[in-house]
């Protein structure tokens, strides 16, 4: 900070700086590692690593699940680094960059498959042979001039701009990802063998095996899941190459989806827990005890993103209780923290030793009780108070119970066995309810 500052403003600008560093989840960049990673999920990357690196066929498909927020994306980003590392040629996407979320289905994403392999092999300067980089570039041309029914210039007919292009009109236009749906809904063998083209083409240049990261396919609502991974999975495993697909948890509770996605993948399926801060049970005690290491990890993650004058370890110790393990809803209570206090600040600017107190968080935790308040009914209490009282639902297979898991309104934890827990703000809403 600038010694130029007022205390006020100097409060003001590490509230901005900390409020920041708390929207940095995923991490994905290098950059953003290097300042805010912590050890985390070191046996999933050596299952992941274990997968890949073991699979003689060179084409397998992993899915790789858990929570939404449990920091799925930033373990993935982190692997896809250590692969490249040791010399796999590595494309990693995220679907939300890529598609409309409320419009992705199998054919899009095989197509966003195609799509960033050249993207990738651009940005890397891959030398594909003339006739063939050719060959592709008219493909994906052709099919631009189809879907998007406009002859293309010059300029934008080959190499980056072509694939920028159509990359920016799948993301932003509807209509143009109908048109794909049309083109390759009844030509799925069209769309994989270029696929295969491409990364054929890719590894024969410069002798690396192709490893493809699909992030955020855990993001796409229980509905849209079921549909692509129960009725279309074949084609979407269709391509010759390894592929990591990621899947929200509450999909694998449901019993035959799963026996899909276990026979097609050959049960390559990696399952990411939420972090345990209580062991079963613990958390109802009046003095309950704190798993160490899983409170000292999420306490650093925090202390990495925000200066420790503002935010004292009991109540950092205090958002990871009422995080209940999920270091999305880690960051999510502490920026709500942050936001709060820069609004006093901007009330009372003379407040130059403002920081994260008891009253500051019980406003944050207010805040996050209400939203999950909001999308709960009557059956959905029925659920959250006998999955309280019994670490487990009268039925765990019920769509109602999936849509809470998938909501963060319940939470699954292991030892020995899964079990699962309300949501820590949620085991307040039912107190405050009368209901435990």
């Amino acid at each position: 900070m600038s010694g130029s500052l007022t205390p006020a403003a100097d409060r003001l600008a590490r509230f901005q700086e900390a409020y920041r560093n708390l929207d940095l989840l995923p991490l994905i960049e290098k950059r953003e590692l290097e300042k805010f990673q912590v050890a985390y999920g070191l046996d999933l990357l050596a299952e992941l690593q274990q997968l890949v690196e073991d699979d003689d066929s060179k084409d397998g498909k992993i899915i790789f699940s858990g929570h939404r927020g449990c920091g799925k994306s930033t373990l993935l980003a982190e692997f896809g680094r250590q692969c490249r590392d040791r010399g796999y040629f590595v494309v990693f996407f995220s679907i939300a960059d890529s598609i409309e979320m409320s419009d992705v289905d199998h054919v899009s994403i095989l197509f966003a498959i195609a799509l960033n392999l050249m993207l990738e092999a651009e940005k890397a300067s891959v030398s594909i042979p003339k006739s063939a980089k050719t060959a592709i570039d008219n493909w994906f041309a052709k099919k631009a001039r189809i879907i998007t029914e406009t002859p293309l210039s010059a300029e934008v007919s080959v190499g980056f701009e072509l694939f920028k292009l159509i990359s920016g009109k799948l993301k932003s236009e509807a209509s143009v990802r109908d048109e794909i749906r049309k083109e390759f809904e009844k030509k799925i063998s069209e769309l994989v063998a270029q696929i295969n083209i491409i990364a054929a083409q890719i590894q024969a240049a410069t002798q690396q095996d192709v490893l493809v990261i699909i992030d955020d396919l855990d993001k796409l609502d229980l509905a849209v899941v079921e549909e692509i991974y129960k009725k279309h999975i074949k084609a979407l495993f269709l391509p010759g190459i390894r592929i990591i697909f990621t899947i929200p948890i509450s999909a694998l509770r449901e019993t035959s989806l799963r026996s899909y996605i276990t026979t097609e993948s050959d049960n390559q399926i990696v399952e990411m827990p939420v972090t345990k801060t209580f062991v079963k049970g613990e958390r109802r005690k009046d003095d309950p005890v704190p798993v160490a290491e899983a409170m000292q990890t999420l306490c650093e993650v925090l202390h990495r993103r925000i200066d420790p004058e503002l935010l004292d370890p009991e109540i950092a110790a205090q958002i990871v209780f009422y995080s209940g393990g999920v270091l999305r809803e880690l960051i999510r209570l502490t920026n709500v923290c942050c936001r709060i206090c820069l609004r006093s600040l901007r009330r009372n600017p003379d407040q130059s030793a403002l920081a994260i107190d008891p009253i500051v968080l019980a406003e944050a935790v207010k805040e996050l009780r209400l939203d999950f308040e909001m999308q709960l009914g009557k059956v959905d209490y029925e659920i959250l108070q006998t999955t309280y009282e019994k670490f487990l639902p009268d039925d765990p297979k019920d769509q109602k119970f999936l849509d809470l898991l998938h909501g963060l309104h319940v939470l699954e934890y292991r030892n020995d066995e899964i079990w699962y827990d309300a949501h820590p703000i949620v085991i307040d809403l039912l107190k405050r309810k009368g209901l435990i």
